[in-house]
């Protein structure tokens, strides 16, 4: 019998259905709207969600409130919490709720982890905005940063004291990044936003959910990204007669 499975968390929601589990229910971001909604991810029905009775309902640390995951677990339902704060922990997270489902990942888990190395984008240093009117950005202390980290690629504010400290274009481009890596998710930064990102650094407009989302699709997102990075190989230059 299949495990009937509510998820919080839209980076598992993705992950569940590659793996051929269809969750009974999900949030309004897990891009699925075939899929019966509960809510968002910082405000579940929690009412609805144990109506449908689920085996398991998951969350994550970083997505969903612990105050939900704890009326969740009041209202009798077994909670999967998953903490993912960097991409060296994808792998396993994804081994170990896979076998809390009692399904094979196949090798979905090993390509989550097999690029983790230290990536050849030559270096660059980034500034990637998370949200606008306040201008936010992530620390060191996030996925998104880890990310960029194992394509080979310097974020400006990883320092930050704060992981999604609030700052400004100005103090963007004092710390004099080769790059802005405008993402479309959580805000949606378009063309309409490259006159006043272009004050920083040149721009280059990503999947936000390559760059937030983990598990089954982090192996590609971390491809995806760094091929998007990673300037175009020059022919070498010949002199006359060379």
């Amino acid at each position: 019998m299949s495990v009937r499975v509510v998820s919080l968390v839209p980076s598992a929601t993705e992950t569940l259905m590659a793996w051929g589990v269809m969750p009974i229910a999900c949030t309004r971001f897990c891009d699925q709207p075939d899929l019966p909604h509960v809510g968002g991810t910082k405000d579940p029905d929690v009412a609805a969600i144990a109506a449908l009775r689920p085996d398991l309902v998951i969350v994550d640390e970083e997505e969903n409130r612990k105050e939900d995951a704890d009326a969740l677990v009041a209202a009798g339902l077994s909670v999967h919490a998953l903490a993912i704060r960097s991409v060296a922990d994808v792998g396993p997270a994804l081994t170990t709720l896979a076998t809390v489902l009692a399904v094979d990942p196949g090798v979905l888990t090993t390509e989550s982890t097999a690029r983790t190395e230290r990536g050849t984008a030559h270096g660059q240093k980034a500034f990637v905005p998370i949200w606008r009117r306040p201008w936010m950005t992530i620390s060191g202390d996030t996925y998104g940063s880890s990310v960029l980290d194992a394509i080979g690629v310097t974020n400006v504010f990883a320092g930050a004291a704060e992981r999604y400290p609030t700052v400004t274009l100005g103090d963007a481009a004092a710390l004099r990044p080769d790059v802005v890596l405008a993402p479309s998710e959580p805000y949606p930064f378009t063309e309409r936003q490259r006159d006043e990102l272009e004050t920083v650094a040149p721009v280059v407009f990503v999947d936000g959910k390559d760059l937030f989302w983990w598990g089954t699709r982090t192996a590609g997102a971390l491809e995806r990204l760094r091929a998007q990075l990673t300037p175009p190989r020059t022919a070498p230059h010949h002199g006359e007669g060379g």
